[in-house]
């Protein structure tokens, strides 16, 4: 390589350094702006960008400025140091430009228009939000302090994102930024419910067994069981040598106690269900763990392999472990800022390896604009998008996506158990309003296949095997007649805002469709909080809800709609005739046998228009070049998050 092809290809790989370094450290500037004027955030920008300014030509000057915590330096004009003409100083400022606005938009949402570098945005009158002005000035500070960033990545002779060509070693010190839409809804691993609990505690706790890319299931803290001929009898032997992430050994009296708490009515598990079949669990041995069933369940393994049964250490209190959580997983709890991150720690014990990152942090981005910028300004390596407009406003040089399917599903929940839907012929003049397709096309913009009850691969339900495939608005003005409500209803569904991005606009879409045979549906948005709590309660008429799938059949719904679910109050529906079927489906391990079971059980949920299944949807995973290893798996899971790293 020429002398230089060498000092461009160090500059740049300097500049990338820099800009991610600078990336990191925005969210912590942005805390300490907040405070300051934009006089003082403005100096802090020269300080910073003093070493863009300056062009240095070599990685040692860039090095020197760094290690000098970025304080200005003189720049000295030398025929070696090319100096900054007119036209690239229209580029820096026309790259400041975008930078303020990707950083308001990061802070305050893209939904309102961003001000011009120097408006007061207050002043303008450009945003309800109620932020303090000095919150304001900040931002406009914080901006320019990270266009510092991008200005270094023009000077060495790429546009800002260009990624490091050469991929770089891991870095075995380097932090990784996972963009999440909303802040966690539960700590404690056996009562979560939300997504973005599931992605954080998935990194904290680990489940006795787990599952491969492939969703097969395989031992963890676990080997696979020995199961007696009877299938009534699991013995499962623990791995040597496990330890929590406060360095106290696991052991088999954690599980038992884990699992005992689980079963427990008073904890109000939300894995409760996955334990019905079992007579006793016994800890014969610190590495040895027993468990007995009533009845042969097919079910059963399928159902401790998730967060949900993450094992917790029986000799730390409940409201401890609710404000930190103390798990086996390959992170462990650091802090949390309500509402703006949650940071992780490299667990040093995790019994499967090193972890990727030395820390993990998930920062909250409610708003999908914001998320998107925050990635471009490289403020965030990860995030995930189930709008694929949005992934794809997101790709650029710098990042790379990668687009998985869902065992997930979208669905409109009709609680049979309300006054207002307790006549089945409302229910299904519901389903048979709704064109699944519509939604699909409308709130997920073509991202997502139209769907049955079941997703699980190998008991798929048929999507046309119910009393209205597609939208029948003649037949659901039969059914609102058979109700005695011929010209409609009034109906009011909940729906979230910050849970997944879809939810609004799936909600509207299925308003509007109900109003064309009369029901007149109120929909009421919710923070995700105040949804979650709601859900919980059974505390409405229907919700707009995206449910977990799984493998299983009866994992995913024996909690709904058997009589003793831990969520049939949410699912409002039970009957005999589902019990006897679920009860079918787990008594033999028999594949065909079980499908023929849930075939049934499917035709039963969609002929009693129990819920309106709606659709799986598509995930989009938007990834920092920077980041490698990373493990795309189905539901866009984070089981294999530990393996990856971020290059130097």
């Amino acid at each position: 390589m020429m002398r230089s092809e060498e000092t461009a290809a160090g500059s740049a790989s300097v500049a990338s350094a820099i800009r991610r370094s600078l990336g990191r450290r925005l969210g912590s500037a942005w805390r300490s702006l907040a405070n300051m004027s934009s006089a003082i955030g403005f100096l802090t920008f020269l300080v910073g960008g003093a070493a863009v300014l300056c062009s240095p030509s070599s990685r040692e000057e860039a090095e020197h400025i760094l290690s000098a915590g970025g304080s200005p330096r003189q720049c000295d004009a030398r025929p070696d140091r090319p100096q900054t003409s007119s036209t690239g100083g229209g580029k820096i400022i026309d790259m400041l430009k975008r930078a303020y606005v990707d950083f308001y938009h990061a802070r305050f949402g893209s939904a309102t228009a961003s001000p011009s570098i120097g408006e007061n945005p207050i002043v303008q009158g450009r945003t309800e939000m109620k932020v303090a002005p000095s919150t304001h000035r900040a931002a406009a500070a914080g901006a320019m302090l990270m266009t510092a960033s991008l200005l270094l990545a023009a000077c060495a002779g790429g546009g800002p994102g260009k990624p490091n060509e050469d991929g770089g070693a891991a870095d075995p010190d380097a932090g990784m930024v996972f963009g999440i839409t909303a802040d966690v809804a539960q700590t404690l691993p056996w009562k979560t419910t939300s997504e973005q609990s599931f992605q954080v505690l998935s990194q904290i706790y680990s489940p006795l067994l787990s599952t491969d890319k492939d969703s097969v299931i395989i031992g963890n803290l676990a080997d696979l069981p020995e199961i007696s001929d009877d299938n009534l009898t699991y013995t499962f032997t623990l791995k040597e040598g496990l330890k929590f992430s406060d360095g106290s050994a696991l052991d088999s009296e954690d599980v038992k106690y884990t699992y005992d708490l689980i079963m427990n009515p008073e904890s109000a598990a939300s894995s409760s269900s996955f334990f019905a079949s079992v007579e006793s669990i016994e800890a014969p041995s610190p590495t040895s763990v027993v468990i007995t069933l009533k009845h042969p369940d097919a079910s059963f393994l399928s159902g401790i392999n998730g967060v949900n049964t993450g094992i917790v250490p029986s000799d730390v209190d409940i409201e401890t472990l609710q404000t930190t959580p103390i798990g086996s997983g390959p992170y462990k709890w650091a802090k949390r800022v309500a509402n703006e991150s949650i940071t992780l720690e490299r667990n040093d014990d995790f019994f499967l390896g090193t972890p990727g990152v030395a820390e993990l942090e998930f920062r909250i981005i409610p708003e999908s604009q914001a998320m998107v910028s925050a990635l471009k300004t490289e403020q965030v390596d990860v995030a995930i998008f189930d709008n694929p407009v949005t992934a794809k406003t997101a790709a650029s040089n710098a990042t790379k996506t990668e687009e998985v399917g869902s065992l997930q599903y979208h669905v409109l929940q009709m609680r049979a158990a309300s006054p207002v839907l307790a006549d089945v012929n409302k229910r299904l003049a519901i389903q048979c309003a709704i064109s699944r397709q519509e939604v699909i096309d409308s709130a997920a913009l073509g991202a997502g296949e139209v769907t049955g009850p079941i997703t699980a691969p190998e008991f798929r339900s048929d999507v046309t095997a119910q009393p209205c495939p597609d939208q029948d608005l003649d037949k659901a003005k039969e059914y609102l007649k058979k109700a005695g409500t011929p010209d409609g209803f009034d109906l009011t569904i909940i729906t979230s805002q910050g849970l997944y991005s879809t939810a609004v606009d799936e909600a509207q879409t299925v308003q509007a469709q109900l109003a064309l045979v009369g029901i007149k549906v109120k929909v009421e948005t919710l923070d995700s909080s105040a949804y979650v709590d709601r859900w919980l309660e059974g505390d409405f008429d229907a919700a707009i809800a995206a449910n977990g799938g799984g493998t299983d059949p009866h994992t995913g719904y024996a909690r709904y709609f058997t009589s003793t679910g831990s969520f049939n109050n949410v699912a409002g529906y039970s009957s005999p005739e589902l019990d006897a079927l679920f009860a079918e489906g787990i008594a033999t391990t028999d594949k065909v046998e079980r499908k023929a079971v849930y075939t049934e059980l499917s035709g039963y949920l969609v002929d009693k228009a129990v819920w309106a299944w709606l659709f799986t949807p598509k995930k989009f995973i938007v990834l920092n070049t920077g980041v490698n290893d990373y493990e795309a798996r189905i539901d866009a899971s984070l089981a294999g998050l530990w393996k990856a790293n971020v290059s130097k």
